[in-house]
């Protein structure tokens, strides 16, 4: 026996209803068990997401600023001393320009 075409398209939206509701309950189910564990122990959001986020939804990365290691004394130019070395530094002894 062959199914048609439009039997299939309903079963699959039955099938995305159900699999959609499932979700919702076990995202539901989730939530319900982190509060419990947060409530157990007495813990905040900051201290389950340290990063600062504290239940902001944001789609961005955080960036940390990293203070810089060398200066250019002729242009006051500066480098981490992370990723590729800009031109002023690059091939010369790096110590003379490490910032005190």
């Amino acid at each position: 026996m062959t199914t048609s075409y439009k039997d299939l398209l309903q079963q699959r939206e039955a099938l995305e209803q159900a699999i959609e509701g499932a979700r919702q309950r076990e995202i539901s189910q989730a939530v319900h068990k982190v509060r419990e564990i947060m409530a157990e122990f007495g813990l905040t959001a900051q201290d389950v997401f340290p990063s600062g986020r504290g239940g902001k939804a944001s789609g961005s990365k955080s960036v940390n600023k990293v203070a810089p290691k060398y200066r250019d004394t002729a242009t006051g130019q500066t480098w981490t001393g992370r990723g590729k070395a800009p031109k002023w530094i690059d091939g010369q002894d790096r110590a003379k320009f490490l910032i005190a």
